[in-house]
Protein backbone atom coordinates (compact mmCIF):
# COMPACT_ATOMS: atom_id res chain seq x y z
CA UNK A 1 0.00 0.00 0.00
CA UNK A 2 2.69 2.21 0.50
CA UNK A 3 4.50 1.96 -2.37
CA UNK A 4 6.70 4.56 -3.81
CA UNK A 5 5.98 6.89 -6.50
CA UNK A 6 8.61 8.05 -8.60
CA UNK A 7 12.50 8.27 -8.36
CA UNK A 8 13.01 6.12 -5.33
CA UNK A 9 15.65 8.29 -2.22
CA UNK A 10 15.34 8.49 1.38
CA UNK A 11 14.07 11.99 1.43
CA UNK A 12 11.22 11.36 -0.60
CA UNK A 13 7.94 9.96 1.90
CA UNK A 14 4.99 9.84 0.13
CA UNK A 15 1.98 10.98 2.16
CA UNK A 16 -0.76 8.70 3.15
CA UNK A 17 -3.73 8.62 0.81
CA UNK A 18 -1.32 10.34 -2.16
CA UNK A 19 -4.43 10.51 -5.30
CA UNK A 20 -2.01 8.39 -7.69
CA UNK A 21 -1.92 5.09 -5.29
CA UNK A 22 -4.57 5.16 -2.63
CA UNK A 23 -7.56 6.32 -0.91
CA UNK A 24 -6.59 6.14 3.02
CA UNK A 25 -6.89 9.58 3.30
CA UNK A 26 -10.35 9.82 2.16
CA UNK A 27 -11.19 6.83 3.76
CA UNK A 28 -10.03 7.90 7.00
CA UNK A 29 -11.59 11.15 6.84
CA UNK A 30 -15.24 9.80 5.87
CA UNK A 31 -14.13 7.20 8.98
CA UNK A 32 -13.99 10.25 11.20
CA UNK A 33 -16.97 12.20 9.66
CA UNK A 34 -18.66 8.43 10.89
CA UNK A 35 -17.36 8.90 14.51
CA UNK A 36 -18.76 12.44 14.54
CA UNK A 37 -22.03 11.41 13.90
CA UNK A 38 -22.25 8.77 16.78
CA UNK A 39 -21.38 11.08 18.81
CA UNK A 40 -17.15 10.79 18.90
CA UNK A 41 -15.54 14.64 19.72
CA UNK A 42 -13.36 14.39 16.96
CA UNK A 43 -11.86 17.64 15.03
CA UNK A 44 -9.23 18.26 12.36
CA UNK A 45 -6.03 17.89 14.44
CA UNK A 46 -6.88 14.90 15.94
CA UNK A 47 -7.47 13.59 11.96
CA UNK A 48 -4.13 14.63 11.35
CA UNK A 49 -2.82 13.12 14.17
CA UNK A 50 -4.45 9.74 13.28
CA UNK A 51 -2.89 10.02 9.64
CA UNK A 52 0.22 10.46 11.07
CA UNK A 53 -0.13 7.23 13.74
CA UNK A 54 -0.82 5.47 10.36
CA UNK A 55 2.72 6.58 9.21
CA UNK A 56 4.26 5.37 11.62
CA UNK A 57 2.29 1.97 12.46
CA UNK A 58 2.38 0.60 8.90
CA UNK A 59 -0.95 -1.02 7.70
CA UNK A 60 0.33 -4.09 7.73
CA UNK A 61 -1.71 -5.61 11.23
CA UNK A 62 -5.16 -4.69 10.99
CA UNK A 63 -4.76 -4.91 14.77
CA UNK A 64 -1.98 -2.29 15.60
CA UNK A 65 -4.18 0.25 12.29
CA UNK A 66 -6.96 -0.74 14.97
CA UNK A 67 -5.26 0.47 18.39
CA UNK A 68 -3.66 3.31 16.58
CA UNK A 69 -6.55 5.15 15.69
CA UNK A 70 -8.19 4.63 18.62
CA UNK A 71 -5.45 6.11 20.49
CA UNK A 72 -5.48 9.55 19.08
CA UNK A 73 -9.34 9.45 18.10
CA UNK A 74 -11.02 8.77 21.49
CA UNK A 75 -10.58 10.64 24.32
CA UNK A 76 -13.82 9.10 26.36
CA UNK A 77 -14.41 5.88 27.53
CA UNK A 78 -17.29 5.59 26.78
CA UNK A 79 -16.92 6.25 23.26
CA UNK A 80 -14.23 2.85 23.17
CA UNK A 81 -16.94 0.37 22.18
CA UNK A 82 -18.39 3.14 19.55
CA UNK A 83 -15.57 3.23 17.94
CA UNK A 84 -14.42 -0.67 17.57
CA UNK A 85 -17.84 -1.06 16.29
CA UNK A 86 -17.95 1.21 13.99
CA UNK A 87 -14.17 -0.04 12.55
CA UNK A 88 -14.99 -3.21 12.35
CA UNK A 89 -17.82 -2.01 9.99
CA UNK A 90 -16.21 0.86 8.32
CA UNK A 91 -12.94 -1.56 7.29
CA UNK A 92 -14.89 -4.98 6.70
CA UNK A 93 -15.54 -4.59 3.13
CA UNK A 94 -13.40 -1.83 0.81
CA UNK A 95 -16.84 -1.29 -1.23
CA UNK A 96 -18.72 -0.16 2.07
CA UNK A 97 -15.54 2.55 2.72
CA UNK A 98 -16.37 3.80 -1.14
CA UNK A 99 -20.11 3.83 -0.58
CA UNK A 100 -19.26 6.13 2.59
CA UNK A 101 -16.70 7.96 0.92
CA UNK A 102 -18.98 9.28 -1.71
CA UNK A 103 -21.40 10.14 1.45
CA UNK A 104 -23.72 7.43 0.91
CA UNK A 105 -23.52 5.36 4.21
CA UNK A 106 -24.78 1.20 3.65
CA UNK A 107 -28.24 0.24 4.08
CA UNK A 108 -29.53 -1.26 6.73
CA UNK A 109 -31.29 -3.88 4.61
CA UNK A 110 -27.58 -5.51 3.78
CA UNK A 111 -26.81 -5.83 7.65
CA UNK A 112 -30.26 -7.43 8.88
CA UNK A 113 -29.01 -10.46 10.41
CA UNK A 114 -25.63 -9.24 11.79
CA UNK A 115 -25.06 -8.37 15.17
CA UNK A 116 -26.91 -5.92 17.79
CA UNK A 117 -25.52 -2.69 17.32
CA UNK A 118 -25.19 0.16 19.79
CA UNK A 119 -27.82 2.56 19.23
CA UNK A 120 -24.74 5.45 18.34
CA UNK A 121 -23.67 3.06 16.29
CA UNK A 122 -26.80 2.44 14.37
CA UNK A 123 -27.62 5.84 13.89
CA UNK A 124 -24.09 6.45 11.82
CA UNK A 125 -24.63 3.67 9.78
CA UNK A 126 -27.95 4.46 8.94
CA UNK A 127 -28.43 6.73 5.63
CA UNK A 128 -28.98 10.76 6.15
CA UNK A 129 -32.77 11.33 6.34
CA UNK A 130 -32.36 14.50 4.28
CA UNK A 131 -29.91 13.17 1.34
CA UNK A 132 -31.25 13.98 -1.92
CA UNK A 133 -34.38 15.78 -0.71
CA UNK A 134 -35.12 19.48 -1.77
CA UNK A 135 -35.05 22.08 0.40
CA UNK A 136 -38.55 22.60 1.11
CA UNK A 137 -38.81 19.11 2.59
CA UNK A 138 -35.53 19.19 4.39
CA UNK A 139 -37.32 22.42 6.25
CA UNK A 140 -40.61 20.36 6.76
CA UNK A 141 -38.68 17.31 8.39
CA UNK A 142 -36.78 19.99 11.02
CA UNK A 143 -39.89 21.62 11.70
CA UNK A 144 -41.49 18.67 12.36
CA UNK A 145 -38.80 16.67 14.34
CA UNK A 146 -39.71 17.15 17.76
CA UNK A 147 -43.91 16.98 18.02
CA UNK A 148 -45.63 15.84 20.84
CA UNK A 149 -45.46 12.30 20.18
CA UNK A 150 -41.78 12.56 19.84
CA UNK A 151 -40.97 14.35 22.79
CA UNK A 152 -43.34 11.56 25.17
CA UNK A 153 -41.40 8.93 23.39
CA UNK A 154 -37.96 10.51 24.07
CA UNK A 155 -39.25 11.05 27.91
CA UNK A 156 -40.41 7.70 28.12
CA UNK A 157 -37.32 5.95 26.51
CA UNK A 158 -34.55 4.22 28.88
CA UNK A 159 -31.48 6.11 28.12
CA UNK A 160 -30.01 3.21 27.36
CA UNK A 161 -31.88 2.84 24.12
CA UNK A 162 -31.36 6.50 23.30
CA UNK A 163 -29.26 7.32 19.79
CA UNK A 164 -26.52 9.71 19.74
CA UNK A 165 -29.06 12.57 18.75
CA UNK A 166 -31.55 11.58 21.10
CA UNK A 167 -28.67 11.11 23.98
CA UNK A 168 -27.86 14.75 23.56
CA UNK A 169 -30.84 16.53 23.36
CA UNK A 170 -32.26 14.15 26.62
CA UNK A 171 -28.60 15.31 28.50
CA UNK A 172 -29.75 18.94 27.88
CA UNK A 173 -33.17 18.00 29.02
CA UNK A 174 -32.64 16.31 32.51
CA UNK A 175 -30.36 19.93 33.54
CA UNK A 176 -34.06 21.60 33.39
CA UNK A 177 -35.43 18.91 36.15
CA UNK A 178 -35.66 20.67 39.45
CA UNK A 179 -35.19 18.46 42.90
CA UNK A 180 -36.79 20.04 45.55
CA UNK A 181 -35.29 18.35 48.74
CA UNK A 182 -36.63 17.89 52.07
CA UNK A 183 -35.82 20.16 54.62
CA UNK A 184 -35.69 20.34 58.65
CA UNK A 185 -35.40 22.56 61.06
CA UNK A 186 -31.81 23.83 62.00
CA UNK A 187 -30.12 24.93 65.01
CA UNK A 188 -30.17 28.88 64.36
CA UNK A 189 -32.75 30.86 64.43
CA UNK A 190 -34.37 34.03 62.97
CA UNK A 191 -37.03 36.58 63.50
CA UNK A 192 -40.77 35.27 63.03
CA UNK A 193 -44.43 35.11 63.88
CA UNK A 194 -44.38 31.77 66.08
CA UNK A 195 -41.61 30.18 68.51
CA UNK A 196 -40.87 28.98 72.20
CA UNK A 197 -38.41 32.13 72.84
CA UNK A 198 -38.79 35.83 72.68
CA UNK A 199 -37.00 38.09 70.18
CA UNK A 200 -35.89 40.53 72.63
CA UNK A 201 -33.63 43.00 70.93
CA UNK A 202 -36.78 43.32 68.38
CA UNK A 203 -39.08 43.41 70.93
CA UNK A 204 -37.12 46.26 73.18
CA UNK A 205 -36.15 47.89 69.71
CA UNK A 206 -39.86 48.16 69.04
CA UNK A 207 -41.10 49.27 72.51
CA UNK A 208 -38.55 51.87 72.33
CA UNK A 209 -40.22 53.81 69.22
CA UNK A 210 -43.46 53.46 70.97
CA UNK A 211 -42.48 55.26 74.38
CA UNK A 212 -40.91 52.27 75.89
CA UNK A 213 -44.71 50.39 76.26
CA UNK A 214 -44.19 46.77 74.41
CA UNK A 215 -47.03 46.39 72.25
CA UNK A 216 -45.79 43.10 70.66
CA UNK A 217 -43.84 39.87 71.47
CA UNK A 218 -41.27 39.62 68.75
CA UNK A 219 -40.49 35.66 68.25
CA UNK A 220 -37.92 33.74 67.46
CA UNK A 221 -38.40 30.48 65.38
CA UNK A 222 -35.98 28.17 63.91
CA UNK A 223 -34.82 28.46 60.19
CA UNK A 224 -35.50 25.40 57.81
CA UNK A 225 -32.18 23.84 55.30
CA UNK A 226 -32.31 21.48 53.16
CA UNK A 227 -31.18 17.74 54.07
CA UNK A 228 -27.17 17.60 53.72
CA UNK A 229 -27.02 15.14 50.56
CA UNK A 230 -24.44 12.58 49.68
CA UNK A 231 -24.45 11.01 46.22
CA UNK A 232 -22.66 7.77 45.28
CA UNK A 233 -22.93 7.68 41.91
CA UNK A 234 -21.95 3.76 40.34
CA UNK A 235 -19.78 4.25 36.55
CA UNK A 236 -19.17 0.59 35.84
CA UNK A 237 -19.44 -0.71 32.73
CA UNK A 238 -23.13 -1.86 32.99
CA UNK A 239 -24.03 1.75 34.28
CA UNK A 240 -22.37 3.34 31.29
CA UNK A 241 -25.11 5.43 29.50
CA UNK A 242 -26.86 6.41 32.71
CA UNK A 243 -23.93 7.74 35.25
CA UNK A 244 -22.93 10.72 32.35
CA UNK A 245 -26.76 11.56 32.44
CA UNK A 246 -27.28 11.61 36.04
CA UNK A 247 -24.33 13.17 36.86
CA UNK A 248 -25.36 16.43 34.97
CA UNK A 249 -28.86 15.92 36.53
CA UNK A 250 -27.69 16.16 40.05
CA UNK A 251 -25.38 19.39 39.12
CA UNK A 252 -28.26 20.64 37.95
CA UNK A 253 -30.94 20.00 40.61
CA UNK A 254 -29.08 20.13 43.48
CA UNK A 255 -27.01 23.51 43.36
CA UNK A 256 -30.34 25.10 44.96
CA UNK A 257 -33.30 23.94 46.35
CA UNK A 258 -36.47 26.28 47.06
CA UNK A 259 -37.42 26.54 51.44
CA UNK A 260 -40.39 28.42 52.15
CA UNK A 261 -39.86 30.68 48.92
CA UNK A 262 -36.51 31.15 49.53
CA UNK A 263 -33.77 29.60 47.12
CA UNK A 264 -30.77 28.33 49.71
CA UNK A 265 -27.40 25.83 48.69
CA UNK A 266 -27.49 22.60 49.10
CA UNK A 267 -24.62 21.22 51.38
CA UNK A 268 -23.63 18.24 49.16
CA UNK A 269 -20.90 15.40 48.83
CA UNK A 270 -20.60 13.61 45.40
CA UNK A 271 -18.70 10.17 44.85
CA UNK A 272 -18.04 8.14 42.05
CA UNK A 273 -17.11 4.24 42.67
CA UNK A 274 -16.77 1.61 40.87
CA UNK A 275 -13.60 -0.70 42.08
CA UNK A 276 -12.68 2.19 43.92
CA UNK A 277 -13.92 5.44 45.55
CA UNK A 278 -13.41 9.24 43.66
CA UNK A 279 -14.05 12.37 45.04
CA UNK A 280 -16.47 14.50 42.33
CA UNK A 281 -16.74 17.45 45.23
CA UNK A 282 -14.09 19.90 43.62
CA UNK A 283 -15.77 19.16 40.02
CA UNK A 284 -19.18 19.61 41.48
CA UNK A 285 -18.09 23.20 42.63
CA UNK A 286 -17.69 24.32 39.24
CA UNK A 287 -20.65 26.33 37.95
CA UNK A 288 -21.11 24.86 34.47
CA UNK A 289 -22.39 21.67 33.84
CA UNK A 290 -20.22 20.98 31.00
CA UNK A 291 -17.12 21.94 32.93
CA UNK A 292 -17.96 19.49 35.37
CA UNK A 293 -18.50 16.22 33.06
CA UNK A 294 -15.10 17.24 31.88
CA UNK A 295 -13.82 17.53 35.26
CA UNK A 296 -15.30 14.50 36.45
CA UNK A 297 -14.09 12.79 33.38
CA UNK A 298 -10.60 13.18 33.98
CA UNK A 299 -11.10 12.09 37.87
CA UNK A 300 -12.77 9.05 37.21
CA UNK A 301 -10.14 6.32 36.55
CA UNK A 302 -11.43 3.45 36.69
CA UNK A 303 -14.63 4.30 34.37
CA UNK A 304 -16.39 1.16 32.89
CA UNK A 305 -14.89 -0.81 35.01
CA UNK A 306 -15.82 -3.42 37.76
CA UNK A 307 -18.14 -2.67 40.65
CA UNK A 308 -16.78 -3.03 44.54
CA UNK A 309 -19.30 -0.92 46.73
CA UNK A 310 -18.25 -2.19 49.49
CA UNK A 311 -14.58 -1.54 49.10
CA UNK A 312 -15.52 2.29 48.00
CA UNK A 313 -18.13 2.37 51.07
CA UNK A 314 -14.86 1.50 53.55
CA UNK A 315 -12.59 4.29 51.72
CA UNK A 316 -15.58 6.57 52.28
CA UNK A 317 -15.57 5.56 56.15
CA UNK A 318 -11.79 5.91 56.71
CA UNK A 319 -11.07 9.37 54.63
CA UNK A 320 -14.33 11.16 54.09
CA UNK A 321 -16.56 10.19 57.29
CA UNK A 322 -16.30 13.64 58.26
CA UNK A 323 -18.67 14.43 55.30
CA UNK A 324 -21.71 12.96 56.86
CA UNK A 325 -23.61 15.50 58.94
CA UNK A 326 -24.73 14.09 62.24
CA UNK A 327 -27.75 12.22 61.38
CA UNK A 328 -29.09 14.11 58.69
CA UNK A 329 -27.21 13.72 55.69
CA UNK A 330 -29.69 12.00 53.07
CA UNK A 331 -27.59 9.21 50.97
CA UNK A 332 -28.89 8.56 47.45
CA UNK A 333 -26.79 5.24 46.22
CA UNK A 334 -26.90 5.24 42.14
CA UNK A 335 -26.07 1.86 41.00
CA UNK A 336 -27.86 -1.26 39.26
CA UNK A 337 -26.25 -3.39 42.14
CA UNK A 338 -24.33 -6.21 40.43
CA UNK A 339 -21.60 -5.86 43.12
CA UNK A 340 -18.22 -7.90 42.51
CA UNK A 341 -16.98 -7.59 45.77
CA UNK A 342 -17.81 -9.84 48.49
CA UNK A 343 -20.84 -9.37 50.36
CA UNK A 344 -19.98 -9.67 53.75
CA UNK A 345 -17.98 -6.86 53.60
CA UNK A 346 -20.78 -4.82 51.30
CA UNK A 347 -23.10 -5.75 54.91
CA UNK A 348 -20.82 -4.26 57.26
CA UNK A 349 -19.98 -1.44 55.53
CA UNK A 350 -24.27 -0.44 54.82
CA UNK A 351 -24.81 -0.83 58.54
CA UNK A 352 -22.07 1.47 59.38
CA UNK A 353 -23.44 3.84 56.67
CA UNK A 354 -26.75 3.68 57.66
CA UNK A 355 -26.26 4.40 61.45
CA UNK A 356 -24.73 7.58 60.21
CA UNK A 357 -27.37 8.83 58.03
CA UNK A 358 -30.78 9.96 57.72
CA UNK A 359 -32.25 7.70 55.11
CA UNK A 360 -30.47 5.46 52.36
CA UNK A 361 -32.29 5.32 48.92
CA UNK A 362 -31.41 3.40 46.06
CA UNK A 363 -31.90 4.54 42.40
CA UNK A 364 -31.83 1.79 40.49
CA UNK A 365 -32.12 1.97 36.60
CA UNK A 366 -33.10 -2.01 36.65
CA UNK A 367 -36.57 -0.87 37.55
CA UNK A 368 -37.65 -0.12 33.81
CA UNK A 369 -38.02 -3.93 33.62
CA UNK A 370 -41.31 -5.67 35.25
CA UNK A 371 -40.75 -7.29 38.26
CA UNK A 372 -37.24 -7.02 38.57
CA UNK A 373 -35.96 -8.20 42.19
CA UNK A 374 -32.70 -7.73 43.46
CA UNK A 375 -31.51 -11.93 43.53
CA UNK A 376 -27.83 -10.91 42.88
CA UNK A 377 -25.58 -11.12 45.89
CA UNK A 378 -25.09 -7.46 46.05
CA UNK A 379 -28.15 -6.08 44.84
CA UNK A 380 -29.67 -8.25 47.64
CA UNK A 381 -27.89 -7.10 50.49
CA UNK A 382 -27.86 -3.60 49.67
CA UNK A 383 -31.81 -4.06 48.91
CA UNK A 384 -32.22 -5.12 52.12
CA UNK A 385 -30.27 -2.17 53.54
CA UNK A 386 -31.80 0.31 52.19
CA UNK A 387 -34.81 2.47 53.11
CA UNK A 388 -36.38 2.58 49.61
CA UNK A 389 -35.48 1.77 45.97
CA UNK A 390 -36.33 4.82 42.84
CA UNK A 391 -36.37 4.10 39.18
CA UNK A 392 -34.12 6.40 37.49
CA UNK A 393 -34.21 4.95 34.07
CA UNK A 394 -35.62 8.04 31.90
CA UNK A 395 -36.72 11.61 31.91
CA UNK A 396 -40.43 10.63 33.04
CA UNK A 397 -38.80 8.97 36.24
CA UNK A 398 -36.65 11.79 37.17
CA UNK A 399 -39.11 13.97 37.06
CA UNK A 400 -41.03 12.07 39.79
CA UNK A 401 -38.29 11.58 41.92
CA UNK A 402 -38.83 14.49 44.34
CA UNK A 403 -42.26 13.27 45.10
CA UNK A 404 -41.10 10.12 45.33
CA UNK A 405 -37.70 10.92 47.54
CA UNK A 406 -40.58 12.89 49.93
CA UNK A 407 -42.77 9.67 50.05
CA UNK A 408 -40.28 7.66 51.23
CA UNK A 409 -39.42 9.82 54.07
CA UNK A 410 -42.29 10.45 55.04
CA UNK A 411 -42.67 6.66 55.73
Amino acid sequence: MLAAAGAPGPERVIQLGDARRGKLAGNLGAFCRMLRRAGVPVDASRMALAQQALQVVGLANRHDVSAALEAVLVSREQDRGVFRELFDAFFRDPKLANKLLAQMLPRAEGHAKGPRRRPRVAEALSPPKAQGKPQAEQTMDLDAAMTASDVARIKAADFNQLSASEYCLVERLVRDIPLPLPSVAARRTRSGSRGARIHWRRTLSAAAQCGGDVVALHRLERRRQPLPLLVLVDVSGSMERYARLLLAFLHCATARTQVGGHGLAVRRDVFAFGTGLTDLNAAFRLADTDAMLLEAGHAIQDFAGGTQLGASLATLRQRHWRRLVGRRTLVLIVSDGLDTGEPAALEQELAWLKRHTRKMLWLNPLLRFDGYQPSARGAAVLYQAVDGMVAVHNVTRLQELASAIASLLRH
